[in-house]
Protein backbone atom coordinates (compact mmCIF):
# COMPACT_ATOMS: atom_id res chain seq x y z
CA UNK A 1 0.00 0.00 0.00
CA UNK A 2 1.43 3.65 -1.34
CA UNK A 3 1.89 6.39 1.63
CA UNK A 4 1.82 10.10 0.46
CA UNK A 5 4.78 11.45 0.63
CA UNK A 6 5.36 13.54 3.99
CA UNK A 7 7.90 15.35 2.67
CA UNK A 8 8.64 17.59 -0.45
CA UNK A 9 11.04 15.76 -2.86
CA UNK A 10 14.21 17.06 -4.13
CA UNK A 11 13.14 17.85 -7.72
CA UNK A 12 10.15 20.24 -5.94
CA UNK A 13 13.15 22.12 -3.95
CA UNK A 14 14.87 22.04 -7.48
CA UNK A 15 12.23 23.71 -9.35
CA UNK A 16 11.31 26.12 -5.95
CA UNK A 17 14.78 27.05 -6.22
CA UNK A 18 15.17 27.78 -9.69
CA UNK A 19 12.08 29.79 -9.81
CA UNK A 20 13.20 31.62 -6.89
CA UNK A 21 16.49 32.35 -8.94
CA UNK A 22 15.03 33.74 -11.88
CA UNK A 23 12.94 36.02 -9.52
CA UNK A 24 15.68 37.56 -8.21
CA UNK A 25 17.69 38.16 -11.69
CA UNK A 26 14.60 39.57 -13.58
CA UNK A 27 14.17 41.84 -10.14
CA UNK A 28 17.50 43.09 -10.47
CA UNK A 29 17.57 43.56 -14.09
CA UNK A 30 14.05 45.72 -14.49
CA UNK A 31 13.07 49.03 -12.34
CA UNK A 32 13.31 51.99 -13.15
CA UNK A 33 16.15 51.60 -15.94
CA UNK A 34 16.52 48.34 -17.25
CA UNK A 35 19.76 46.57 -17.20
CA UNK A 36 21.03 44.20 -19.92
CA UNK A 37 20.98 40.41 -18.57
CA UNK A 38 24.38 40.15 -19.61
CA UNK A 39 25.53 43.46 -17.57
CA UNK A 40 23.85 42.17 -14.31
CA UNK A 41 25.29 38.88 -14.72
CA UNK A 42 28.63 40.18 -15.09
CA UNK A 43 28.05 42.80 -12.14
CA UNK A 44 26.64 39.72 -9.94
CA UNK A 45 30.07 38.27 -10.89
CA UNK A 46 32.40 40.36 -9.90
CA UNK A 47 30.64 41.43 -7.17
CA UNK A 48 30.89 37.78 -5.41
CA UNK A 49 34.94 37.82 -6.81
CA UNK A 50 35.20 41.46 -4.94
CA UNK A 51 33.29 39.70 -1.69
CA UNK A 52 35.96 36.39 -2.05
CA UNK A 53 39.10 38.34 -2.35
CA UNK A 54 38.19 41.01 -0.12
CA UNK A 55 38.37 43.46 -2.60
CA UNK A 56 36.37 47.06 -2.60
CA UNK A 57 32.82 46.12 -4.94
CA UNK A 58 33.34 47.74 -8.32
CA UNK A 59 31.75 50.91 -9.01
CA UNK A 60 30.94 52.60 -12.28
CA UNK A 61 27.90 52.23 -14.85
CA UNK A 62 25.56 48.75 -14.50
CA UNK A 63 27.87 48.17 -11.76
CA UNK A 64 27.23 50.88 -9.32
CA UNK A 65 23.18 50.48 -9.90
CA UNK A 66 22.80 46.58 -9.69
CA UNK A 67 25.67 46.02 -6.33
CA UNK A 68 24.95 48.90 -4.31
CA UNK A 69 21.44 49.55 -5.13
CA UNK A 70 19.44 46.69 -6.20
CA UNK A 71 21.40 43.61 -5.24
CA UNK A 72 20.73 44.61 -1.60
CA UNK A 73 17.03 45.72 -1.91
CA UNK A 74 15.99 42.53 -4.02
CA UNK A 75 17.81 40.17 -1.60
CA UNK A 76 16.16 41.76 1.52
CA UNK A 77 12.90 41.79 -0.06
CA UNK A 78 12.88 38.05 -1.11
CA UNK A 79 14.18 37.15 2.86
CA UNK A 80 11.28 39.48 4.15
CA UNK A 81 9.05 38.09 2.11
CA UNK A 82 10.18 34.26 3.06
CA UNK A 83 10.38 35.44 6.51
CA UNK A 84 6.63 36.65 6.77
CA UNK A 85 5.14 33.91 4.76
CA UNK A 86 6.71 31.05 7.17
CA UNK A 87 5.64 33.27 10.25
CA UNK A 88 2.03 33.42 8.78
CA UNK A 89 2.08 29.54 7.95
CA UNK A 90 3.31 28.26 11.34
CA UNK A 91 0.99 30.60 13.42
CA UNK A 92 -2.11 29.28 11.23
CA UNK A 93 -0.92 25.60 12.01
CA UNK A 94 -0.51 26.63 15.65
CA UNK A 95 -3.71 28.69 16.23
CA UNK A 96 -5.68 26.14 13.67
CA UNK A 97 -7.01 29.08 12.40
CA UNK A 98 -6.64 30.96 8.80
CA UNK A 99 -6.73 34.56 9.65
CA UNK A 100 -3.52 33.81 12.11
CA UNK A 101 -0.79 35.68 11.11
CA UNK A 102 1.37 38.25 13.04
CA UNK A 103 -0.56 41.19 11.60
CA UNK A 104 -3.57 39.86 13.13
CA UNK A 105 -2.33 38.83 16.37
CA UNK A 106 -0.62 42.35 17.30
CA UNK A 107 2.80 41.59 16.88
CA UNK A 108 3.41 43.56 13.85
CA UNK A 109 1.46 46.57 15.44
CA UNK A 110 3.65 46.15 18.54
CA UNK A 111 6.88 45.78 16.16
CA UNK A 112 5.86 48.70 14.31
CA UNK A 113 4.91 50.98 17.88
CA UNK A 114 8.55 49.92 19.11
CA UNK A 115 9.70 51.17 15.51
CA UNK A 116 7.91 54.24 15.88
CA UNK A 117 9.09 55.33 19.19
CA UNK A 118 12.74 55.06 18.23
CA UNK A 119 12.19 56.79 14.91
CA UNK A 120 10.16 59.90 16.94
CA UNK A 121 12.33 60.16 19.51
CA UNK A 122 15.68 59.97 17.52
CA UNK A 123 16.93 57.00 20.13
CA UNK A 124 20.37 55.52 19.84
CA UNK A 125 21.96 52.91 21.64
CA UNK A 126 25.53 53.07 22.30
CA UNK A 127 27.91 50.95 20.77
CA UNK A 128 24.94 50.23 18.15
CA UNK A 129 24.82 52.73 15.75
CA UNK A 130 21.38 52.36 13.48
CA UNK A 131 20.02 49.65 15.53
CA UNK A 132 17.60 51.03 18.21
CA UNK A 133 15.02 50.70 15.85
CA UNK A 134 15.52 46.65 15.31
CA UNK A 135 16.05 46.33 19.20
CA UNK A 136 13.07 48.42 20.23
CA UNK A 137 10.99 46.64 17.44
CA UNK A 138 11.92 43.26 18.76
CA UNK A 139 11.40 44.26 22.42
CA UNK A 140 8.35 45.74 21.66
CA UNK A 141 7.24 42.42 19.44
CA UNK A 142 7.82 40.16 22.04
CA UNK A 143 6.32 42.39 24.66
CA UNK A 144 3.30 42.71 22.78
CA UNK A 145 2.65 39.18 22.40
CA UNK A 146 3.19 38.42 25.91
CA UNK A 147 0.69 41.18 27.05
CA UNK A 148 -1.82 39.72 24.59
CA UNK A 149 -1.38 36.05 26.03
CA UNK A 150 -1.60 37.65 29.15
CA UNK A 151 -4.77 38.90 28.25
CA UNK A 152 -6.19 36.20 26.69
CA UNK A 153 -5.40 34.11 29.54
CA UNK A 154 -7.01 36.23 31.94
CA UNK A 155 -10.48 36.40 29.82
CA UNK A 156 -10.58 32.87 29.01
CA UNK A 157 -8.58 30.70 31.06
CA UNK A 158 -8.39 27.72 27.86
CA UNK A 159 -6.78 30.87 25.91
CA UNK A 160 -9.06 29.17 23.00
CA UNK A 161 -7.82 30.45 19.67
CA UNK A 162 -10.60 33.00 18.96
CA UNK A 163 -9.88 34.71 22.27
CA UNK A 164 -6.01 35.09 20.78
CA UNK A 165 -6.85 36.27 17.42
CA UNK A 166 -9.74 38.73 19.32
CA UNK A 167 -7.54 40.41 21.23
CA UNK A 168 -4.56 40.54 18.77
CA UNK A 169 -6.94 42.70 16.58
CA UNK A 170 -8.16 44.71 19.38
CA UNK A 171 -4.20 45.03 20.54
CA UNK A 172 -3.41 46.14 16.96
CA UNK A 173 -6.01 48.94 16.61
CA UNK A 174 -4.09 50.26 19.53
CA UNK A 175 -1.80 50.27 18.61
CA UNK A 176 -2.65 52.14 15.62
CA UNK A 177 -3.72 54.58 17.72
CA UNK A 178 -0.81 55.19 19.33
CA UNK A 179 1.24 55.16 16.17
CA UNK A 180 -1.35 58.30 14.99
CA UNK A 181 -1.11 60.21 18.36
CA UNK A 182 2.49 59.88 18.25
CA UNK A 183 3.49 60.69 14.63
CA UNK A 184 1.07 64.10 14.86
CA UNK A 185 3.34 64.89 17.80
CA UNK A 186 6.30 63.93 15.36
CA UNK A 187 5.89 66.98 12.79
CA UNK A 188 9.91 66.72 11.86
CA UNK A 189 9.76 62.89 11.25
CA UNK A 190 6.24 62.60 9.81
CA UNK A 191 7.15 61.93 6.51
CA UNK A 192 9.64 59.51 7.38
CA UNK A 193 7.26 57.59 10.30
CA UNK A 194 4.36 57.63 7.51
CA UNK A 195 6.61 56.07 4.54
CA UNK A 196 7.63 53.39 7.09
CA UNK A 197 4.31 52.27 8.14
CA UNK A 198 3.41 52.05 4.38
CA UNK A 199 6.72 49.33 4.39
CA UNK A 200 9.30 49.77 2.43
CA UNK A 201 12.78 48.20 1.28
CA UNK A 202 13.59 50.73 -0.54
CA UNK A 203 17.26 52.41 1.39
CA UNK A 204 18.11 48.91 2.38
CA UNK A 205 22.18 47.78 2.38
CA UNK A 206 24.02 44.58 3.15
CA UNK A 207 23.44 44.82 6.92
CA UNK A 208 20.30 45.02 6.24
CA UNK A 209 20.63 41.98 4.64
CA UNK A 210 23.11 40.08 6.82
CA UNK A 211 20.78 41.01 9.87
CA UNK A 212 17.52 39.63 8.14
CA UNK A 213 19.56 36.22 6.94
CA UNK A 214 20.76 35.81 10.46
CA UNK A 215 17.21 35.88 11.82
CA UNK A 216 15.48 34.40 9.50
CA UNK A 217 18.15 30.87 9.52
CA UNK A 218 17.90 31.00 13.20
CA UNK A 219 13.85 31.25 13.35
CA UNK A 220 13.53 28.94 10.73
CA UNK A 221 15.27 26.54 11.57
CA UNK A 222 13.67 26.62 14.75
CA UNK A 223 10.15 26.81 12.79
CA UNK A 224 11.06 23.74 10.76
CA UNK A 225 11.97 21.64 13.36
CA UNK A 226 8.79 22.32 15.03
CA UNK A 227 6.96 20.86 11.80
CA UNK A 228 5.70 17.78 12.95
CA UNK A 229 4.02 19.28 16.26
CA UNK A 230 2.46 21.65 14.42
CA UNK A 231 0.48 18.82 12.39
CA UNK A 232 -0.34 17.08 15.86
CA UNK A 233 -1.61 20.70 16.47
CA UNK A 234 -4.25 20.13 13.47
CA UNK A 235 -6.19 17.58 15.46
CA UNK A 236 -6.67 19.92 18.80
CA UNK A 237 -4.54 20.66 21.94
CA UNK A 238 -5.99 17.99 23.59
CA UNK A 239 -5.16 15.39 21.66
CA UNK A 240 -1.68 16.48 20.51
CA UNK A 241 -1.46 16.29 24.55
CA UNK A 242 -2.24 12.81 24.52
CA UNK A 243 0.23 11.86 21.69
CA UNK A 244 3.34 12.88 23.60
CA UNK A 245 3.72 16.37 22.32
CA UNK A 246 4.84 19.36 25.06
CA UNK A 247 2.00 21.62 24.27
CA UNK A 248 3.30 24.64 26.62
CA UNK A 249 6.61 24.46 25.37
CA UNK A 250 5.66 23.94 21.58
CA UNK A 251 3.47 27.08 21.94
CA UNK A 252 5.99 29.33 23.39
CA UNK A 253 8.68 28.01 21.01
CA UNK A 254 6.38 29.11 17.89
CA UNK A 255 5.62 32.34 19.27
CA UNK A 256 8.90 33.61 20.25
CA UNK A 257 10.46 32.31 17.05
CA UNK A 258 7.67 34.25 14.72
CA UNK A 259 7.92 37.28 17.41
CA UNK A 260 11.44 37.79 16.78
CA UNK A 261 11.62 36.95 13.00
CA UNK A 262 8.24 39.73 12.64
CA UNK A 263 10.20 41.92 14.96
CA UNK A 264 13.32 41.92 12.68
CA UNK A 265 11.58 42.73 9.53
CA UNK A 266 9.34 45.36 10.82
CA UNK A 267 12.49 47.05 11.63
CA UNK A 268 14.10 46.83 8.66
CA UNK A 269 11.24 47.36 6.28
CA UNK A 270 8.13 48.53 8.04
CA UNK A 271 5.04 47.41 8.04
CA UNK A 272 4.11 45.10 5.23
CA UNK A 273 0.81 43.11 5.49
CA UNK A 274 -0.83 40.41 4.00
CA UNK A 275 2.22 37.87 2.83
CA UNK A 276 2.02 35.87 6.04
CA UNK A 277 -2.00 35.87 5.68
CA UNK A 278 -2.74 34.71 1.69
CA UNK A 279 0.64 32.96 0.65
CA UNK A 280 0.03 30.08 3.38
CA UNK A 281 -3.51 29.94 1.73
CA UNK A 282 -1.90 29.27 -1.61
CA UNK A 283 0.76 26.89 -1.03
CA UNK A 284 -1.86 24.73 1.46
CA UNK A 285 -3.88 24.20 -2.26
CA UNK A 286 -0.72 23.11 -3.95
CA UNK A 287 0.73 20.76 -1.66
CA UNK A 288 -1.81 20.24 1.96
CA UNK A 289 -1.95 21.06 5.19
CA UNK A 290 1.23 18.60 6.10
CA UNK A 291 3.69 21.37 7.49
CA UNK A 292 6.83 19.52 7.01
CA UNK A 293 5.50 20.14 3.08
CA UNK A 294 4.07 23.65 3.90
CA UNK A 295 6.61 25.26 5.78
CA UNK A 296 9.59 25.24 2.99
CA UNK A 297 6.98 25.89 -0.02
CA UNK A 298 5.69 28.78 2.31
CA UNK A 299 9.60 30.07 2.44
CA UNK A 300 9.53 29.69 -1.76
CA UNK A 301 6.53 31.22 -2.70
CA UNK A 302 6.74 33.93 0.16
CA UNK A 303 9.85 35.02 -1.39
CA UNK A 304 8.92 34.96 -4.79
CA UNK A 305 5.25 36.94 -4.53
CA UNK A 306 7.25 39.97 -2.25
CA UNK A 307 9.62 39.78 -5.21
CA UNK A 308 7.13 40.59 -7.59
CA UNK A 309 5.34 43.20 -5.62
CA UNK A 310 8.24 45.25 -4.78
CA UNK A 311 8.68 45.34 -8.18
CA UNK A 312 5.53 46.08 -9.23
CA UNK A 313 5.81 49.18 -6.66
CA UNK A 314 8.96 49.99 -8.70
CA UNK A 315 7.67 49.93 -12.20
CA UNK A 316 4.45 50.93 -12.46
CA UNK A 317 4.11 54.27 -11.60
CA UNK A 318 8.24 54.58 -12.68
CA UNK A 319 9.68 57.03 -12.11
CA UNK A 320 7.63 57.66 -8.62
CA UNK A 321 8.12 54.40 -6.26
CA UNK A 322 4.96 53.03 -4.15
CA UNK A 323 5.59 51.20 -0.89
CA UNK A 324 5.35 48.02 -1.01
CA UNK A 325 3.36 47.63 1.75
CA UNK A 326 0.84 49.69 -0.42
CA UNK A 327 0.95 46.85 -3.11
CA UNK A 328 0.97 43.30 -0.64
CA UNK A 329 -1.82 45.41 1.08
CA UNK A 330 -4.25 45.58 -2.57
CA UNK A 331 -3.13 42.18 -4.00
CA UNK A 332 -3.84 40.34 -0.53
CA UNK A 333 -7.86 42.38 0.16
CA UNK A 334 -8.58 40.97 -3.59
CA UNK A 335 -7.23 37.99 -3.11
CA UNK A 336 -8.54 37.15 -0.03
CA UNK A 337 -12.16 38.69 -0.70
CA UNK A 338 -12.00 36.08 -3.93
CA UNK A 339 -11.01 33.22 -1.47
CA UNK A 340 -13.77 33.89 0.61
CA UNK A 341 -16.07 34.05 -2.10
CA UNK A 342 -15.57 30.59 -3.09
CA UNK A 343 -16.20 29.23 -0.15
CA UNK A 344 -18.66 30.95 0.35
CA UNK A 345 -20.99 29.66 -2.63
CA UNK A 346 -19.43 25.66 -1.94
Amino acid sequence: MKTKRETLTPIAYIIMAAVLAAAVIVCVCAGSVNLPLRDTATAIYDGVVSLLTGRQLPTGGSHSIILRSRLPRVLCVALTGAALSLCGAAMQGLLRNPLADGSTLGVSGGASLGAVIAIATGLTIPGLPGGSTMVTAILFAFLSLALILFLSYKIDRNMSTNTIILMGVVFSMFTTSIISIITVFSQEKVRTITFWTMGSLANTNYVNVLTILVAFAVCAAVLLCCSRELNAFAIGEENARHIGVNVKRVKLTVLIAVSALIGVCVSIGGSIGFVGLIIPHMVRRLFGANHRKLLPASIFAGAVFLLFADLAARTLLRPLELPVGVVTSLIGTVTFIVIFARKGMK
